[in-house]
């Protein structure tokens, strides 16, 4: 069943991606969180067009993927976890809570760092915030990240089925939280306490710094409540709260070859986490 799974790993992924991505779609038209956003035909072929774009230059810069690079670890025995005979069930649970810190310190990493930001902040420079937000990224973006987890899946050893499993995850919930989707105040409240949901993580894209500081994570929620980084509303509410960066808020920013120009241009000295304001 194992080698049944990695063996179609991007039929998987893409499945996935298409089933998750259709349903946040069709909640975010029956049930929107915030209404008088940008529309879509002004977002979405450039929010679109980034992720086939990136997809076209991780198959040419990247020589393997992750699950494959977790598959060839498994059959060499390298990492910490290989070290152990562990059940795969016990192993594939430490790996994917381990990967899932990774992604969220990395994610603080490139707050943190102004070269970094220059980079992450095409992510937050759409104008409005809904399904496709959850994959805008820039492409340098996405090859260091891919750098970033293949060194941890090496030091690391996850079982491959673990990793195939977490890059689904990590997807689908990044649509998740990323999607203009209105969700019970009370099933708000109860399930952000485990995963990170669309009104937890629409604070970090406020222009407010301090929001922007905030809920740094993608999937569990309890990083960013053990490690002091939660904000549990913005300022001005959901429906009022500005969306974006002070920087790049025309619509014209908002082409594929303008967001692919933006860590080149304007500087960082206002990059988030250094606000003081």
């Amino acid at each position: 069943m194992t080698e049944l799974l990695l063996g179609h790993e991007a039929q998987i992924r893409l499945g996935f991606f298409i089933g998750v991505f259709t349903l946040m779609a069709s909640w975010e038209v029956f049930a929107p969180r915030r209404t008088g956003q940008i529309k879509r035909r002004l977002r979405w072929p450039s929010n679109l067009g980034i992720v086939i774009f990136n997809a076209l230059v991780l198959r040419v810069v990247m020589p393997t993927t992750a699950v494959a690079l977790a598959l060839a670890g498994e059959t060499a025995g390298w990492g910490l976890l290989q070290q152990f005979d562990l059940p795969l069930w016990l192993a594939s649970a430490l790996a994917i809570v381990c990967l899932d810190l990774t992604i969220y310190l990395q994610h603080l990493m490139f707050h943190a760092v102004p070269v970094l930001w220059r980079l992450h902040r095409m992510h937050h420079a759409d104008l409005a915030f809904d399904v496709t937000t959850g994959a805008r990224f820039h492409p340098l973006e996405i090859i260091l990240s891919m750098v970033i987890k293949f060194v941890v899946i090496a030091a690391l050893g996850p079982p491959a089925v673990a990793v195939l499993i977490f890059e689904v995850l990590l997807n689908a919930l990044a649509m998740f939280n990323h999607a203009n989707a209105r969700l019970p105040l009370g099933l708000d409240k109860v399930l952000r306490r485990a995963i990170v949901t669309p009104d937890m993580h629409r604070v970090h894209h406020s222009v407010i710094p301090r929001e922007a500081n905030s809920n740094f994570g993608f999937n569990l929620a309890v990083w960013d409540h053990w490690f002091g980084t939660y904000c549990a509303q913005p300022q001005k509410g959901h429906q009022e709260m500005a969306i974006g960066i002070s920087t790049f808020r025309t619509e014209r920013d908002l082409r594929l070859d303008k967001m692919l120009l933006q860590p080149f241009k304007d500087s960082v000295d206002n990059y988030s986490i250094n606000k003081s304001h």
